[in-house]
């Protein structure tokens, strides 16, 4: 993947829309479908409607837990690699409206986006492009016909979508009508975020792990595709400059749909912070998966952990011990009284763009300044953990940037790990 960083008369800056993403921080992806009944990761869309039949679905419950465990959108899998639609399509039969759920009169992205309204997050739609059922995807223009059918659909059919996930596995070597694509979004969903293909305005970081390289700037022109391909993406033309990275992950390893008698699998509350550090500590965003089962539930295990990695978040992150804003090379915060601290949290005011690429954080200690410690990009968020140290002062210190720095926020916490 190919990272550029622009010359300080042409750095680069967010949207609104990018801005208001990034603050987010934490989404909820929930992998549901055929693939739930069948014991599988990648059905090849041969799997009859008729066993889908979630006879409990409950998405208000997968938006509560979401919004309980502090994560703010949550993305549904409207449909993956075998086609099979999660609301009533006028393009294909395969879809919920052929199966016994709600006697075919179902339809579980309708469900979802009002649970999410409802609870007041974001709601986003994965929509497979490869699909392994119909029949005209070995026609490339009358698949692209039939693409399109489907996303206006989506794009029309459920209120404002805060995300527009566009998965490229199964399409490598395949061209779509991205440009056609791209302009169904802007007629019908101009705010949302279009994820990693087309003309992005989030990239793909690159893993499955939920962890950011580092650094991660939040500027590309170009992302890999998928797992099974090193190659890079062809991104339009009008692609901004300004693309920032989406980590995702499942929550139980390696697994995106529900399988019977895995909780062994679920990741542990150390392996999910150290995920946050890498992740949203490292200035992206968290996309983590909670898969519901055949019941159309969120399993009670995967709940749990969900809400125990919220509650964690909050406890070592939730009240600053003291915090403070500025601008320059240098940006101080003096505290109160002197007390014990482990970690430092620092946000550029991004809107002016991502400037600063060298800095050290200081304490101030017996008289005299001491390193805690060191890096490059801060972006919208960088997590620093140390050893813990008393003190009353500590210091940003810029030593290379773009342009004049701008701190929005730098905060100390002593966290106790």
């Amino acid at each position: 993947m190919s990272i550029t960083r622009k010359p300080k008369d042409q750095l680069a800056i967010p949207s609104l829309e990018q801005l208001a993403w990034q603050d987010m921080e934490l989404g909820m992806f929930c992998h549901f479908g055929i693939n739930t009944f069948c014991d599988q990761e990648w059905g090849e869309g041969k799997d009859d409607p008729s066993l889908f039949n979630p006879d409990r679905l409950d998405a208000k419950q997968w938006a509560r837990s979401a919004k309980e465990a502090g994560f703010r959108y949550l993305i549904l899998t409207a449909k993956h690699h075998d086609g099979f639609c999660l609301w009533p399509t006028a393009t294909t039969e395969y879809s919920v409206a052929s199966s016994p759920w709600k006697d075919g009169r179902g339809d579980v992205v309708k469900e979802c986006a009002e649970a999410c309204r409802e609870e007041g997050i974001g709601f986003g739609i994965y929509v497979s492009p490869w699909d392994r059922h119909e029949p005209c995807y070995a026609d490339p223009k009358q698949y692209d016909d039939f693409y399109c059918r489907q996303l206006e659909e989506l794009l029309s059919g459920y209120g404002p979508l805060v995300e527009i996930w566009f998965d490229g596995a199964g399409s490598e070597g395949r061209e779509y009508d991205w440009p056609r694509i791209m302009d169904l979004v802007k007629r019908h969903q101009p705010s949302a975020m279009v994820f990693n293909m087309g003309a992005p305005t989030i990239r793909w970081v690159g893993n499955e792990d939920g962890v950011a390289p580092y650094p991660c700037w939040n500027t590309a022109d170009s992302s890999r595709g998928s797992m099974f391909s090193e190659d890079t993406l062809k991104w339009l033309p009008e692609t901004p400059d300004w693309v920032p990275a989406e980590c995702d992950v499942p929550i139980r390893k390696d697994r995106w749909f529900w399988h019977p008698d895995e909780e062994h699998l679920l990741l542990s509350l150390d392996q999910l912070m150290e995920i946050y550090y890498r992740s949203v500590g490292h200035g992206a965003t968290l996309l983590l998966n909670v898969a519901p089962d055949p019941r159309g539930l969120l399993p009670e295990a995967d709940i749990n952990r969900l809400l125990e990695f919220g509650r964690e978040i909050d406890r070592r992150f939730g009240h600053a011990l003291a915090e403070s804003s500025g601008s320059g090379e240098i940006v101080e915060l003096i505290f109160p009284r002197a007390c014990v601290i482990d970690h430092v949290v620092v946000m550029e005011e991004i809107a002016y763009g991502e400037r600063i690429s060298q800095y050290v954080l200081e304490a101030y200690i017996d008289r005299e300044w001491y390193e805690l410690t060191r890096g490059s990009a801060i972006g919208h968020k960088k997590i620093d953990a140390f050893s813990p140290v008393t003190t009353d002062k500590v210091r940003l210190r810029v030593l290379e940037s773009a342009a004049n720095p701008v701190i929005k926020k730098m905060a100390v916490y002593r966290c106790g790990q």
